[in-house]
C-alpha cells in the first residue's frame, strides 16, 4: 500500500464516527472502563483516512480518533465519473471489500462502514461488497487499503512503458 504524506492542515476535512465501543480492562480493584472511537476523515475530493482513539470519555476518544485519522490520509485515484478507476479487492485482516467501477448515476451502493469511507473520499458512483468479516474496523481499513492500491491509467502506462491508448484498448 502506497503512503504519501499529505498535509492535513491545507485540506478542509469532515469527519464521521463509524463506531463507538465500550471496552473494559479487568484489574485488581475492579474494571477499568474506556471508550474506543473509530473515526473516518475526508475532504470529499480524493483524500480519506481512518483512525482509532481510546479514552475515558467519548468526546476525548473521538478527538483522538480524528487526530489519528489525519495522520493516515491517503489519496484516491478516481475517474471522470467520480468512480474508482478499476475493480479491486481491498484486504485487511479477515475482511475483504470488493470495489467495483460504476457508471454515472449509479450512486454509492455500499454497506455502512464502506459507504462512509466512499462518501468522505468524494466517490459518487461505486458498487461495493463486503466479503469475509463484517467487523466495522476491519471493513473500514480494508476499504481504505483497496482505495489506496488503485492506480490511474497514466500510472499503469508509465510503469509498462506504453501509451494510455494502448492500455485502454
Amino acid at each position: 500500500m502506497k503512503r504519501t504524506i499529505i498535509d492535513a492542515s491545507q485540506l478542509e476535512l469532515t469527519d464521521k464516527v463509524v463506531t463507538i465501543k465500550r471496552v473494559t480492562k479487568v484489574v485488581k480493584g475492579g474494571n477499568n472502563m474506556r471508550f474506543t472511537a473509530l473515526v473516518v476523515v475526508g475532504d470529499g475530493n480524493g483524500h480519506v483516512g481512518a483512525g482509532l482513539g481510546k479514552a475515558k470519555e467519548i468526546p476525548e476518544a473521538i478527538r483522538k480518533g480524528k487526530e489519528d485519522a489525519m495522520k493516515n490520509l491517503i489519496t484516491v485515484a478516481m475517474d471522470e465519473n467520480a468512480s474508482v478507476t478499476h475493480d479491486f479487492i481491498g484486504k485487511y485482516g479477515s475482511a475483504s471489500v470488493l470495489l467495483k467501477k460504476a457508471p454515472e448515476g449509479t450512486g454509492i451502493i455500499a454497506g455502512g462502514p464502506a459507504r462512509i469511507v466512499c462518501e468522505l473520499a468524494g466517490i459518487r458512483n461505486i458498487r461495493t461488497k463486503s466479503l469475509g468479516s463484517n467487523n466495522k474496523q476491519n471493513v473500514v481499513l480494508s476499504t481504505i487499503a483497496g482505495l489506496a492500491s488503485l492506480k490511474t491509467p497514466e500510472e499503469v502506462a508509465a510503469k509498462r512503458g506504453k501509451s494510455i491508448d494502448e492500455i485502454m484498448a
